[in-house]
């Protein structure tokens, strides 16, 4: 060190110094909280832990959790990969904070069904352009009475207001036929269907929630989908800032994080304004839609100071019902489209049952989900194979647990990869091979498959499952009826390989759709 500082003036002899002393402090205390009675796993760097070795490919995203270091890029894959080496529960660092990774449909069945009392809550998580950091809505808020609750209450209206009911198939074969509507009038020209995926699926979340939908040429409803879009898209490096309220001294990340906060406060600026509007017009004896309920319940617990029936907690919930419900349905649509593309011999089987079933004019129905046992399985194919949401949120533990010859401390976070159940060689032999038949017995008619957990499972089960397998059914049937769908001529071969981010989602592809005669 002598030899060292005598070479160096002393500024940088002091920084040497100093940078040396917080190494060697945050090794120590990183190997000493690694020692702990956690599931072993992959070495990690002083400081950082294994947040370089979770990702393999450049920043590109972003997920509307804020959480920055897991839910990235192919960490989903890494962490199958590694679950070979450290069995299927195995612990993560970032930072110095552990994070428990449960692989394989046994471990997580175990630990979010069996053990649902310690497996069910979620860690803090900052909700961006909200006043009320209370009013997390259901996606962030610990496994609490407030969340039972307001659960309880989103499910009932939702019911209420047509989701598992006809009168909710009537709105989605609505969109479906603006849907074909907007794609005749390419005329056989191609073009990317993603963006009109997700006009259609943001219209049917419009209809329970506000009680309208959008023209596809609506200015304010363009804008919404722009945000969700951004909301997105962002590269995650912008969001250290938030995190880190230093770095904001880097002027790119500044900006970055400032446009990524702007648009979840013009998000949020929306929904109030739907809100608004609601209330101007509010009449207790005709609740129209969501919102109106919401509000009807407030009313009911006016002077109850400790009602959690607020204007912020209605918009987050807001936000989540658009965000959720508006991407990943129009992700699983969009994969839908590429793997009919990419398997022709798949999509004539379809249509033929379509056309056995529903003829070229019938409407089709839930009811008719039972006659077309070749769709279903296809349906569900698809479902595995774009695993459109490959990580679950972020589970926390509410105690101290033995798990699997381990013990796990009370407040440990939780990672849930659902990839690796909907990929695992032991399940579904070649992986990622497309194959219908594997949800089909040996009469044809279609099986069910418990480990089909797409919407995850336990307590923290999506609660817009339902409402997405209807829309799925009915858009992905209405399409296939009218179109067949074909990639441009002289275009090259697709591939299937998807990009990682909040959502596993196709690469943009442009196509072409063939009105059937």
């Amino acid at each position: 060190m002598s030899v060292l500082l005598s070479s160096l003036n002393w500024p940088w002899s002091l920084q040497t110094l100093l940078v040396g002393v917080v190494v060697i402090i945050t090794t120590v205390l990183w190997k000493r909280s690694a020692t702990t009675g956690l599931p072993p796993g992959p070495r990690g760097l002083p400081l950082v832990g294994n947040l370089f070795s979770m990702t393999k490919e450049p920043y590109t995203r972003v997920n509307i959790h804020h959480d920055l270091f897991l839910h990235h890029q192919d960490i989903p894959v890494v962490f199958q990969k590694w679950s070979k080496k450290y069995g299927d529960v195995f612990t993560v660092y970032a930072f110095r904070q552990p994070r428990v990774v449960l692989n394989g449909f046994s471990a997580i069945r175990e630990a979010l069904v069996t053990n649902a009392d310690v497996f069910s809550s979620r860690p803090y998580v900052p909700i961006l352009g909200s006043p009320d950091q209370s009013a997390k809505g259901l996606l962030f808020e610990p496994y609490t009475a407030r969340f039972k609750e307001h659960k309880k209450f989103t499910m009932s209206a939702l019911r209420d207001f047509g989701v598992g009911k006809r009168s909710m198939e009537g709105k989605i074969l609505e969109e479906a036929q603006a849907l074909s509507d907007f794609i005749l009038k390419k005329e056989k020209q191609a073009f990317c269907i993603s963006r009109l995926l997700k006009n259609t699926t943001c219209n049917v979340i419009s209809s329970i929630v506000f009680g309208s939908r959008y023209e596809y040429d609506d200015v304010k409803g363009q804008e919404l989908l722009l945000m969700i879009e951004q909301t997105f898209s962002i590269n995650r490096i912008h969001m250290l800032p938030i995190m880190f309220p230093k770095a904001r001294v880097i002027p790119s990340l500044r900006e970055g994080s400032e446009r990524f906060l702007n648009n979840q406060i013009k998000l949020r600026e929306h929904f109030r304004e739907e809100v608004a509007k609601h209330k101007e017009t509010f009449d207790r004896n005709d609740i129209r839609d969501f919102i109106d309920a919401f509000l009807l319940e407030a009313d009911k617990r006016e002077g109850d100071e400790d009602s959690t029936f607020t204007e912020e907690q209605l918009v987050e919930i807001l936000r989540q019902l658009f965000l959720a419900g508006t991407d990943t349905t129009a992700n699983t649509l969009h994969w839908a489209v590429l793997f009919m593309i990419l398997h022709p011999d798949i999509q004539q089987k379809v249509q033929q049952e379509i056309d056995s079933v529903l003829g070229p004019n019938q409407d089709p129905s839930m009811e008719h989900r039972s006659q077309m046992p070749y769709t279903e399985a296809t349906l569900s194919e698809i479902n595995r194979m774009a695993a459109t949401v490959p990580m679950a949120s972020r589970h926390f533990t509410t105690g101290d647990i033995d798990f699997r010859g381990y013990h796990i401390p009370k407040a440990t976070a939780v990672e849930v990869n659902i990839w690796s159940v909907l990929r695992d060689p032991q399940l579904w032999p070649e992986p990622n091979k497309f194959d219908p038949t594997r949800f089909l017995d040996d009469t044809g008619m279609f099986t069910k498959r418990e480990e089909m957990i797409v919407f995850s499972m336990g307590r923290r089960l999506c609660p817009g499952e339902r409402l997405a397998k209807v829309e799925l059914f009915l858009i992905f049937t209405s399409l296939l009826q009218r179109f067949t769908f074909k990639p441009p001529e002289g275009s090259a071969v697709r591939s299937a390989e998807g990009v990682f981010g909040l959502v596993y989602a196709p690469a943009p592809f442009q196509l072409v759709a063939e009105p059937r005669k």
